[in-house]
């Protein structure tokens, strides 16, 4: 049953571009900002490019805790992890793509470019895309003229834990 979420989780947000990074500040306040998915794994680990210099860096090396979230109009999901700082020049060759050019004007090999590594250790989601989503209005108005809570099937709502 947990490979089935894991797999519904992963299938829900493999072809997201970006995705929320939310870290704790130096002072202990949560930050949250959008950043582009450099790779996306089918456990959820997940890295990012960013900026040696970002703040978020000071973040993840004081606090390796974060979260990342996915949305659309009707798929959400959440995924807490550990992030950690990779300044492998063969995974940043591997991961490169020409559109960080903007923020990293020396291409690939600009010394300031490094990744975050996200290794997921349990996540959240939530489906009401397509069928399900029908099914949902469906049973959500039985329940309101029943005057019951709507079923929700596991593969819309679900939580995962790391293997």
């Amino acid at each position: 049953m947990a490979a089935d979420k894991q797999k519904h989780l992963y299938e829900l947000i493999k072809d997201f571009d970006e995705a929320m990074l939310v870290t704790r500040t130096q002072d202990g306040a949560i930050h949250a900002r959008p950043m582009a998915v450099a790779e996306l794994q089918p456990d959820a680990d997940a890295y990012f490019a960013t900026n040696i210099d970002s703040p978020k860096i000071g973040e993840i090396e004081a606090n390796p805790q974060a979260l990342i979230t996915f949305q659309s109009g009707s798929q959400f999901a959440s995924i807490f992890g550990r992030a950690s700082v990779v300044r492998d020049r063969a995974k940043i060759d591997q991961l490169w793509s020409e559109a960080w050019r903007m923020w990293f004007p020396k291409g690939k090999d600009d010394p300031s470019l490094c990744l975050l590594k996200f290794e997921a250790k349990s996540g959240e989601y939530w489906d009401n895309s397509g069928a399900k989503g029908l099914r949902y209005v469906v049973e959500g108005m039985k329940s309101l003229l029943q005057g019951d809570k709507p079923e929700i099937g596991e593969t819309q709502h679900g939580k995962v834990k790391a293997a």
